[in-house]
């Protein structure tokens, strides 16, 4: 528990940060995962995901929540895609005494075709998708193809030893 006059506050703060998507054939797996780290690198030194928070902290606390949730849903509408990746335990947890087997996240309502989730757990990880159908007709081949892109790089990773390169 938290100190009753500690300075650290309760609750979560969600800033977003905007990235570039690229489609493109690669000869090297690997290069995607380059490419991503130096762009996401290059997003946690900036002040975008301060910024984009108390922008909205403050659109809300001038203008009221329905301006809020107007503006929030016109920047969601301009979005392709929606990707967020979490870090959950290590170990396995129990609610009220029952094992958790897997989490795993989801939003709905989103007016983009596709929010995908990465969701880490007990040394497993969980994909969770949200689409269209009306865009993306088959969200299990995507996320098969998800998952064998993800065993592609594991798999180059692993014979080539680039992880101090790629960390």
């Amino acid at each position: 528990m938290m100190a009753e006059k500690g300075k650290a506050k309760w609750g979560n703060k969600m800033g977003y940060v905007t990235c570039p998507f690229n489609i493109a054939l690669q000869e090297d797996p690997l290069e995607y995962v380059r490419q991503a780290k130096a762009i996401i690198d290059r997003k946690k030194h900036s002040l975008e995901a301060i910024c984009s928070y108390a922008c909205a902290k403050l659109v809300l606390n001038l203008f009221g929540a329905k301006v809020a949730g107007a503006i929030t849903r016109r920047v969601l509408f301009h979005t392709t895609i929606a990707f967020s990746n979490v870090a959950g335990p290590v170990e396995e947890v129990s609610f009220y005494g029952h094992p958790v087997a897997y989490i795993a996240p989801s939003v709905y309502g989103h007016p983009h075709a596709l929010t995908i989730h990465f969701q880490s757990y007990a040394n497993q990880m969980t994909i969770s998708l949200a689409v269209d159908p009306t865009i993306i007709p088959n969200p299990y081949l995507l996320c098969d193809d998800l998952e064998e892109s993800l065993k592609l790089i594991c798999d180059n990773v692993v014979k080539k030893r680039h992880i101090a390169e790629i960390i």
